[in-house]
């Protein structure tokens, strides 16, 4: 463990380990401190040179991306001088930049743009007409286009790729200022992490083919939540934006930093995910074939299982933990089975050893916790003795639909399936990013998540639905 010692920053003393980068001593205690090149998961790279700070006793200013901690080390990131030498600094990386805010898909989160606000650049000492030009829309591939002309070359992403992926398809091109990025010849951009170089990108020169020209930043709303795509629960922000007279939409996802999950990074297919979210939603129920309330629905259902017969409970993996528990203590009261069988889950292609589980199941672990059974032996028994199966989400059936064919069906859905058309009574419920609980990952680790959609017409949570159950049930003399 590293050994603390005592340091002043800006007349504030602290305590930090000894050998320890000192801009992530700034970093983590929130002190402004501009630079486009450090990133707390690539490492110190030292070529933007914007981190400049002043340190008692040294003849210059030193770049905190490359300054260990040292025991009374005193350390100032303001006052006239400092800022004059990065004001300096700034002003090169403004010499051949383009004035594309208006168009850019990075204004509002442009730290170049947040720079020069700062700065008060408010009128140039450069001649517009000898500017160096480069290509504007290069498709690296992997839903990620570059504007040459808009890198501030921090390098970033090339180090993405060559230390994280380590696929090695960025590099940079041609030499001092008309250097630029690019991809080696006949190597696109195509590893399945590539998209997350959109967000180390400090400016707007690589941008998400998807998002683009789609929302001005400014006008999304944002909540914390995880990624339903596997096991491993990747920490993600969603962005979502709700116009007048419409439903509110998601926009993207983005990661978010968890270092015991996720880090700063998150796959491809998880973050392209939120479209599932926008699409094919199940919103009317159905009873019978012929459309009905959601009211009506939970009646219907509380008249079937209120008759004999033994019913059986098929749980998706994409529940949260206090709906999993409400759906054990319902089935407890019915005497009924609870099953979590759902083999399409299991996907051997998609895992790495990366950020990618072969389970693209988000909760599988609360059925351990829970003790409920996954088993096919135990899913193939309960089937055969039941006369009434509720299908929670899960979507064995769809490859499976004659095995419903005896069985009163109920199915409880958040998008479209095949297996709502062999349901005699269908509940849409609200999806994944629409409802607030807890999750646990594949390395155990719970996560709660509170949604902030703003749907027009909101859906129930299963949870909803179950108290409306057991509401009926203490109402009447089913047992």
């Amino acid at each position: 463990m590293s050994e603390n010692v005592d340091i002043n920053i800006n007349g504030k003393d602290m305590k930090a380990p000894k050998g320890s980068l000192l801009i992530d001593k700034l970093l983590d205690e929130n002190i402004h401190i501009p630079h486009f090149c450090y990133h707390q998961a690539l490492g110190k790279d030292g070529n933007c040179r914007m981190c400049m700070v002043e340190i008692e006793g040294q003849k210059r200013p030193q770049i905190s991306c490359d300054t260990p901690i040292k025991d009374g080390m005193i350390v100032r990131t303001t006052g006239k001088n400092i800022e004059k030498v990065r004001r300096d600094i700034l002003e090169l990386e403004l010499i051949n930049h383009p004035i594309d805010c208006p168009t850019c898909d990075q204004a509002g989160e442009c730290k170049l743009q947040d720079y020069y606000m700062e700065s008060g650049f408010y009128e140039s000492r450069m001649n517009l007409e000898s500017k160096n030009h480069a290509r504007k829309r290069e498709d690296l591939g992997a839903n990620v286009m570059l504007d040459q002309e808009r890198c501030v070359l921090c390098t970033r992403c090339v180090r993405f790729c060559s230390d994280i992926t380590k696929t090695n398809e960025l590099g940079v091109i041609s030499r001092a200022d008309h250097s630029v990025i690019g991809t080696f010849p006949g190597k696109p951009l195509s590893n399945p992490y590539a998209m997350n170089v959109v967000d180390l990108c400090p400016v707007g020169a690589l941008t998400s083919k998807d998002f683009r020209f789609k929302q001005r930043v400014w006008f999304l709303e944002t909540f914390n939540a995880i990624c339903n795509g596997c096991a491993k629960g990747c920490n993600i922000y969603v962005d979502h934006r709700k116009e007048k007279y419409k439903d509110d939409v998601i926009y993207r996802f983005r990661p978010r930093v968890n270092k015991e999950v996720n880090g700063w990074f998150m796959c491809d297919e998880g973050r392209l995910s939120y479209a599932k979210e926008n699409e094919n939603r199940f919103t009317t129920a159905i009873v019978e074939g012929s459309e009905s309330n959601v009211s009506n629905a939970i009646a219907q259902t509380f008249s079937k299982i209120s008759n004999d017969g033994k019913t059986l409970f098929l749980l998706d993996g994409n529940l949260s933990l206090e709906e999993i528990k409400n759906l054990k203590s319902f089935a407890n009261i019915l005497n009924a089975n609870i099953s979590a069988y759902s083999p399409n889950s299991i996907d051997e292609d998609f895992g790495d050893d990366y950020l990618r589980n072969k389970d693209r199941r988000a909760n599988t672990k609360s059925f351990e916790k829970l003790e409920i059974n996954q088993s096919k032996e135990y899913f193939e028994e309960s089937l055969k003795s039941c006369d009434n199966i509720i299908i929670i989400g899960n979507d064995y059936f769809d490859e499976n639909l004659d095995l419903l064919d005896s069985k009163n069906s109920i199915g409880i859905f958040s998008h479209n399936t095949l297996t709502i058309k062999k349901c005699s009574i269908a509940i849409p419920m609200a999806s994944f990013y629409e409802k607030s609980g807890t999750y646990i990952n594949c390395d155990g680790i719970e996560q709660k998540v509170i949604s902030k959609m703003k749907k027009n017409e909101p859906q129930l949570s299963v949870t909803n639905i179950i108290e409306e159950l057991k509401s009926m049930i203490e109402k009447g003399d089913l047992l």
